[in-house]
Parts: structure tokens; C-alpha cells; sequence
């Protein structure tokens, strides 16, 4: 058995995630998302979507809070 790397829970059904050339152990989709999810600039909520990136590498969420700190160009699609 595996251990997450999160929770440290040794369980039968662990998966891997491969990413940026690195693999992460999880139990569950709730711990990969803790570990691997970026964070809004703005609200700190998970972005467990596409979420909205500025061409100067900041992540948020949405366009809201985008707009919110100051990047008023963005806009979502309704």
C-alpha cells in the first residue's frame, strides 16, 4: 500500500498524479486539489477549473476577481 502525501492515510487504492515532472501520491481527489490546485490572487479559493491567468503569471479564479485587482481587460464568457 501507498501513502498520501496529504492526509498520510496508507490505503490500497492511492493513484499518482504526474505533473512538471514530478509524481504525487493521493488518496482521494480532495487531497490531490489541496495539494496541486493553484490559489486565487483575490479570494484564495482552489481553482479546480480553467480559472483566469494573466500574461504576467497571476491566477485568479475568475474574471471577477480578476477585475478586483485591477486587471480589467479580463472578462468571462456568458
Amino acid at each position: 500500500m501507498a501513502q498520501c502525501e496529504v492526509c498520510g492515510n496508507d490505503y490500497q487504492l492511492t493513484f499518482e498524479v504526474r505533473a512538471a515532472g514530478e509524481v504525487h501520491v493521493f488518496d482521494s481527489f480532495e487531497c490531490a486539489i489541496q495539494r496541486m490546485a493553484p490559489v486565487c490572487e483575490n479570494c484564495q479559493c482552489r481553482i479546480m477549473g480553467h480559472g483566469v491567468e494573466t500574461t504576467d503569471g497571476h491566477m485568479y479564479c475568475c474574471a471577477h476577481c480578476a477585475r478586483v485587482q485591477g486587471h480589467q481587460q479580463l472578462a468571462d464568457h456568458a
